[in-house]
């Protein structure tokens, strides 16, 4: 199977242990996949691992959004990273490994099969601990009153980073809904969703296991919970 219609966007921040692998498994997994790096002004080695593949794959671009002096944000770098795609699909997730790679397949042909998004949910978190498991529980409660209230898309994954959608549709719903999307925020995928009326298209789940971190930091902060409370009144 050839990939030449779909994108993966990467949105970086400090991922240089990872961002080399994550790639490598991409193109090799996944024949005539583009690549675009998104990165946020990280100050490790991300962008010059990045440079270094650019040279040895065409198929393979990135984002200097620190140097093109662009405001910051996860939700920001993804919808960067969508508007320079230029193929049919796009598929985003996170280049710290902890979304596996070899899910792309069945997102990809999940959106090949009609549905406008396809989404990775995490059956399995492992290592989480109690306090941070309690949070998360307490936002997605909270984040689920908030579609039911506006009538929007839901998902048992709702706040998933790892997600496939026709390029087309995620942008026909941003132009629309510019001022819902939370561009310092985190979680792109919630936006969306929230500015999908219920039912008016198809969408489906594709279940894995969150891998554990093996390098580089979690960039989980207060200031994310923040962004996210600003998403649900956006």
């Amino acid at each position: 199977m050839q990939y030449n219609n779909t994108t993966v966007v990467l949105p970086t921040f400090n991922e240089g242990k990872n961002i080399g692998k994550l790639i490598s498994l991409l193109l090799k997994g996944y024949p005539g996949i583009s690549v675009i790096v998104v990165d946020d002004g990280s100050s490790d080695s991300t962008l010059t691992v990045v440079k270094k593949i650019r040279r040895l794959y065409r198929n393979v671009d990135f984002i200097d959004r620190a140097e093109l002096k662009l405001e910051r944000g996860l939700t920001n770098s993804v919808i960067d990273g969508i508007n320079k795609a230029d193929t049919k699909y796009v598929v985003v997730m996170d280049a710290d490994l902890q979304h596996p790679a070899n899910k792309i397949v069945e997102i990809h042909n999940a959106l090949e099969n009609g549905n406008k998004l396809a989404i990775g949910v995490r059956e399995k978190v492992p290592g989480w601990a109690l306090h941070r498991k309690i949070i998360s529980k307490s936002l997605i409660y909270l984040a689920y009153a908030v579609l039911l209230a506006r009538g929007g898309t839901t998902s048992t994954d709702i706040f998933s980073g790892y997600f496939g959608a026709d390029r087309k549709f995620f942008l026909q719903v941003l132009s629309k809904h510019k001022s819902s999307f939370v561009g310092e925020g985190y979680k792109v995928l919630f936006d969306l969703l929230k500015c999908i009326k219920r039912g008016s298209v198809r969408t489906c789940d594709v279940p894995y296991t969150f891998n554990v971190r093996i390098a580089g930091v979690s960039k989980a902060s207060a200031k994310q919970v923040i962004a996210l409370f600003a998403s649900f009144v956006s």
